[in-house]
Formats: C-alpha cells, structure tokens, sequence
C-alpha cells in the first residue's frame, strides 16, 4: 500500500532540494491570503568551497514555485538540508 503524498504546507516554509552538484532554495518572500510568493535561488556545489557559487535568483507564486517543485523531484532531485 503506497503512503499518502505529504500535505503542502499552508504556512510559510523554506525548501530545499539538490541534484549532483546544483541546489535550488525555495523561500518565501510574501505570504498573504491572496498574495504568496517565493523567491528561487539556484547554486552550484565546488568542490573546493563549503558555500555554493549562487547562480540565479527569480521569484515565482505560490502555484510557480510547486509545479517547480514538483518538476524537479520528477526529474531526480532530493530534499537536504540548507547549503547556505
């Protein structure tokens, strides 16, 4: 019997999610009740660095930011803990 898909959080909550050496860092930056919005940043792991090379920053909605979410788990992206 497979488990439930986990509830998406109704509070704001960060997330974060690594594949090889690319991390991305979900945020959120406005949480209204008719406006929720979270910033993307995406960053490199180097090998000689502990902190990543930050690459990109955009902000998305709420809406956004799940199907991304949801795109790169399919893809094979893992939740960890923060790079930063």
């Amino acid at each position: 019997m497979s488990q439930p898909a986990p509830r998406v959080p109704r509070t704001p909550k960060e997330g974060w999610l690594i594949h090889g050496r690319q991390v991305l860092r979900f945020r959120p930056t406005i949480w209204e009740r008719t406006n929720q919005r979270l910033e993307i940043t995406t960053g490199e792991m180097l090998p000689d660095q502990e902190i990543p090379l930050l690459k990109s920053r955009q902000e998305l909605t709420r809406t956004e930011a799940l199907k991304l979410w949801g795109e790169t788990r399919k893809a094979g992206w893992t939740p960890c803990r923060p790079k930063w």
